[in-house]
């Protein structure tokens, strides 16, 4: 017989990049009593991964569960950022009904746009927050209609369009239902929660079908699945089969060897959960994200959300530079290709696969910051290896070839519109739209190759005062050659220990990435050339030796100034075709792919004829 679990809620908080989810689920836990009155908390504590933590963004979605009014509300929280999109398609199959939040002053941006998208394809309903409504700046009257016309422009239904809105600061952890009613605390969103997201239903006596949403890793158990169970009941212990997804392939009978619900920030051993929980299970070795497990009795696989493929490629390789080896504990291929395949299983959005060298894999994923987060963990984690710059995957539809664009959104001051405007046309862009006054807000549709390295040009342009940001827009015609880097590199014809004394005197021909002390190897990049083409440059030059003393003016030291440290992503997007970034877990160097001076100079004489 069928039930209604009123006992029980399960919902995801969307929204764009940095519009406060996981300040709000903070507030959600304290105001959930998840924490004592007195206990200390870190901010975003959700945010518990170490790279989460220092760039201040969501990278995986979690789970989480607060207590109000004798109903528990199973929250999940997901990442904000496009290049994590993934996260959020498939965990949406876990919940009932989301909390969509926009910021009070940005209103609806593209990756709202998206999550939004997504969770009305599956027909949840959605409860509209206006969060930062403290905002000096905030027009939280104009973004609700705003929201209202996405909803509209995404084909709602009636009922979704007629979806509830709550203002809320997840800062100071309080929400009202109307502007001028003075807000304490949140319970008008929990009790907006229980109104309006659906309790789940189910039959508990029908077999057990367990939907596998998130894979986590445990050194003592192996891998744990986190599903919601969409039918009957599941007991710790208890033998289960499961049925991998996409194939008709039905593992032989396993025992569950752990059954745990989720309680505040905590796993909770528990005996048996029902239609409706959203619980993880240890016991399946191979376990993956879309398995389906089952009671022995009868298997049957639930369908799965399809998740967007990857528009962006790059090599991995094995370092072969002069100081393979030195700094890395992972450095063979062997190392390398497991540890990559092993990341397909936790991360559904990612393709790995083998070339006809087996030194080298090809890694697909939904962006730069998708693959640079693979990249910095695995530094971290003790890997040495190099890649490439990334390039787009084109798609061959109808014999015409077609390359992935993306909508850009940008708000910077007016005075700076004419160069974006200027170098997003250069890269084959096109102006959707341009709203505001002081400060204008710029639509674009642009090949998703077009904004390799722009990034760092977009705030050098607009002062460091503009905002932007980009989803994936679909495909589209190829749109001709973009003009590539204009510039060239310095590059070090010699292995050694750069001086002040050679730095010096080369730092007027451009820009230079390493400083004084460093140890380079030949045809290591030390610098961006101020002109187009590369300059071999001696950087380990040092002073000679004479028996003359000089004067004091001469004895000074050398300043060497303008030294510009380059980051993950910024060596990613500086790096040309012929180029490689080699990364180990003490050094972020960049490197030409061929070292040797002569042989690239040959090279470029057969180009030439």
């Amino acid at each position: 017989m069928k039930i209604t679990r009123n006992d029980l809620r399960n919902v995801a908080i969307i929204a764009h990049v940095d519009h406060g989810k996981t300040t709000l689920v903070d507030e959600m836990l304290k105001q959930g009593g998840v924490f004592r009155e007195n206990q200390q908390v870190n901010d975003r504590v959700m945010d518990s991964n170490a790279l989460e933590r220092e760039r201040g963004i969501t990278i995986l979605s979690k789970n989480t569960a607060v207590h109000y009014n004798g109903v528990k509300i199973n929250i999940v929280d997901t990442p904000g950022h496009a290049d994590f999109g993934g996260e959020v398609e498939r965990v949406l199959k876990m919940v009932g009904g989301v909390l969509l939040l926009v910021d009070s002053f940005e209103g609806p941006m593209p990756q709202t746009r998206f999550v939004l998208k997504k969770a009305l394809e599956l027909e949840l309903p959605v409860i509209i927050v206006i969060n930062k409504m403290d905002r000096p700046d905030q027009r939280c009257e104009e973004v609700v209609d705003e929201t209202l016309e996405l909803l509209l422009d995404l084909n709602a239904t009636n009922e979704q369009l007629d979806s509830p809105v709550v203002f809320a600061s997840g800062r100071s952890g309080i929400a009202t239902l109307d502007l001028n009613t003075p807000a304490t605390d949140l319970r008008p969103l929990f009790d907006t929660i229980l109104k309006h997201i659906p309790a789940p239903e189910g039959d508990p006596d029908e077999s057990l079908q367990l939907l596998i949403s998130t894979i986590d890793y445990n050194d003592y158990v192996g891998r744990i699945g986190v599903g919601r169970i969409e039918r009957g009941k599941i007991k710790a212990g208890q033998m289960a089969v499961r049925c991998v997804y996409g194939q008709s392939f039905v593992s032989p009978a396993s025992r569950l060897g752990g059954l745990f619900s989720f309680d505040g920030l905590k796993r909770v051993p528990c005996e048996e959960a029902q239609v409706g929980d959203i619980v993880a299970i240890s016991g399946f070795g191979e376990l993956s994200i879309g398995d389906t497990i089952c009671d022995v009795a009868l298997a049957e696989p639930l369908p799965f959300v399809k998740i967007s493929e990857p528009t962006v490629s790059m090599a991995f390789c094995v370092n072969d530079s002069p100081f393979a080896g030195t700094e890395g504990t992972y450095v063979t291929s062997r190392h390398l290709r497991a540890r990559l395949f092993k990341e397909t299983q936790t991360d559904v959005s990612l393709r790995v696969e083998d070339t006809e060298t087996t030194d080298v894999f090809r890694v697909s994923g939904r962006g730069e910051l998708h693959l640079s987060i693979l990249i910095e963990n695995m530094r971290r984690q003790g890997y040495e290896f190099q890649v490439t710059k990334p390039t787009v995957l084109y798609k061959e539809i109808d014999g015409v070839k077609m390359e992935p664009m993306e909508l850009m959104v940008c708000d910077v001051p007016t005075e700076y519109s004419g160069a974006v405007i200027e170098k997003i046309g250069r890269r084959r862009g096109v102006l959707l739209s341009m709203e505001g006054i002081d400060r204008v807000r710029l639509e674009f549709n642009v090949p998703s190759r077009g904004l390799f390295g722009y990034r760092s040009e977009f705030l050098t342009d607009t002062r460091g005062e503009g905002v932007m940001s980009a989803i994936f827009n679909g495909y589209e015609p190829y749109k001709g050659e973009i003009p590539t880097r204009p510039s060239g590199s310095l590059v070090a014809w010699e292995t050694g220990e750069t001086t002040s004394y050679a730095m010096f005197y080369i730092q007027d021909r451009g820009e230079l990435f390493i400083e004084p002390g460093t140890k380079v190897y030949t045809g290591m990049i030390i610098g961006r050339n101020s002109r187009p083409g590369d300059i071999d440059v001696n950087v380990c030059k040092k002073k000679h030796l004479t028996s003359i003393r000089n004067s004091a003016s001469a004895e000074e030291a050398l300043k060497v100034t303008g030294i510009r440290i380059l980051t993950l992503e910024e060596a990613l997007d500086y790096i040309d075709d012929d180029e490689l970034v080699e990364i180990t877990p003490k050094s972020i160097r960049m490197r030409k792919k061929i070292l040797g001076t002569e042989a690239r100079k040959k090279l470029e004489a057969r180009k030439k004829s």
